[in-house]
Order: structure tokens, then C-alpha cells, then sequence
């Protein structure tokens, strides 16, 4: 595979090793969370006739919040940690954990809207 891996991608530091596993798991619970959506609302009409079922549909969907709210102070509280010691997270770990393929030029700064540098005046 082609993929970097934790321990190819550069990483300050600081970073805890828990950080990763938090992003990918809020990344697909989130996308999960989304897709089930659409569907919650004909589940519940389906259930309908059936009130403890309902309750059971809305004790699942709010543990499944719960537990994508937990999630995002856990990420918060990992990239906090990463800039309080005054380090950025390299773009080839974001790549990594969205299954990008790592870029083949060097990461440059973007300085002006839409990427364009900032004139000299």
C-alpha cells in the first residue's frame, strides 16, 4: 500500500498517539451519522404503532450523538495539546487519516485568498 502509515508521517512531538484513532472514528461515525439521517425519519413513521420501539429508535440515535460529541472533545482536546506546544499538524498526517495519497511536492504556504500570494504594495 501506498499509504502512509503513523509511523512514515512526520508527526511534532507532542502529538498523542490517541489522536489518530479519534479523527478516523469521528471522520466515519460522522459520515454515518449523516447517511442514517435520512433515513431515521421514515424508521420512525415505519415504527410509529409500536411507542416503545420509537423510544428504543431515539435512545440509539442519541447515544450515537452522544458518543460523536464525546469524540469531538477528544479531538479538540489532542490538536489543543499539539498547539499549545507551538507545533502545526503537517498536511501528510491529515492525508493520512482522510486516505489521501501523499503529496509529491513540497507543502508551501498559502499567504493570500485562493491561494494566490500576497502582493507587495
Amino acid at each position: 500500500m501506498d499509504t502512509p502509515s503513523v509511523s512514515t508521517t512526520l508527526l511534532p512531538p507532542g502529538t498523542p498517539r490517541w489522536l489518530r484513532a479519534v479523527l478516523i472514528m469521528d471522520r466515519a461515525g460522522s459520515s454515518w451519522y449523516i447517511g442514517m439521517g435520512f433515513t431515521f425519519a421514515p424508521l420512525l413513521i415505519i415504527l410509529d404503532p409500536w411507542p416503545p420501539l420509537v423510544v428504543a429508535a431515539w435512545i440509539a440515535i442519541g447515544l450515537f450523538g452522544l458518543w460523536l460529541g464525546i469524540l469531538g472533545i477528544f479531538m479538540a482536546t489532542g490538536l489543543s495539546i499539539i498547539l499549545r506546544a507551538g507545533e502545526q499538524v503537517p498536511e501528510s498526517y491529515w492525508r493520512s487519516v482522510i486516505d489521501f495519497p501523499p503529496t509529491e511536492a513540497p507543502e508551501r504556504r498559502i499567504d493570500g485568498p485562493c491561494g494566490s500570494p500576497t502582493p507587495e504594495i
